[in-house]
């Protein structure tokens, strides 16, 4: 885990996302902060620092004067923001092949092998962070900076992978794989094969 000034609140925020996950707390549950301190033996302030952090990455959602809250996801909005995602990630392959050096896809392969072994030793939020920088690095490449900002933009209204996608070990290795075929469609220059692996990827459901 990365150390910094608030690495308890880090450390606390990915204790609830993984009870998140696991269905400690279920959809559309309201997360007490008195009930968080006793469970977790946290101090007020921990407690809403590692709400704050989740909520930043979308794993919980806060609803002004009543509290925190486990994502109850419109499922008609976000599989139509998930169609409008494939069709400007998809897009974004030939836009950004022109661009790929060595150098790059030696920088993707590094990200991808790092996501890799968080699986085995690394924490859910480890793993988010991540993923974030793998996808980040690839529409980096990208000619077009309004394409990339669309994407980042859709990227950001969609319900984070954590309290979505990666719900069992299944879906993470998944996830895993994909990396690895993005790196090498990037590494022969195969547009087309890199579009079909994106739209695989982003079309991921939950299992």
């Amino acid at each position: 885990m990365r150390k910094s000034n608030s690495g308890v609140e880090i450390s606390l925020a990915d204790r609830l996302a993984r009870d998140i996950q696991s269905g400690v707390f279920g959809t559309g549950a309201w997360l007490k902060q008195i009930d968080l301190q006793e469970r977790y033996g946290a101090k007020r302030l921990e407690v809403r620092r590692a709400l704050d952090h989740l909520t930043q990455r979308r794993v919980i959602q806060h609803v002004p004067n009543r509290g925190y809250h486990v994502h109850a996801a419109d499922v008609d909005q976000q599989n139509h923001i998930r169609d409008i995602r494939v069709l400007l990630e998809v897009g974004a392959a030939a836009d950004l092949m022109p661009n790929v050096t060595d150098a790059k896809v030696a920088r993707m392969r590094v990200l991808a092998e790092r996501f890799a072994s968080l699986l085995l030793d690394g924490t859910l939020l480890e793993q988010y962070e991540v993923n974030l920088e793998f996808h980040a690095t690839l529409y980096d490449m990208c000619g077009n900076r309004e394409l990339v900002a669309l994407i980042h933009d859709m990227r950001g209204r969609a319900v984070a992978a954590p309290a979505t996608q990666w719900m069992t070990r299944a879906r993470i290795e998944k996830s895993v794989a994909e990396h690895f075929e993005i790196v090498e469609a990037l590494a022969a220059r195969d547009v087309g094969r890199l579009e079909r692996i994106i739209r695989q990827h982003v079309r991921q459901v939950m299992p």
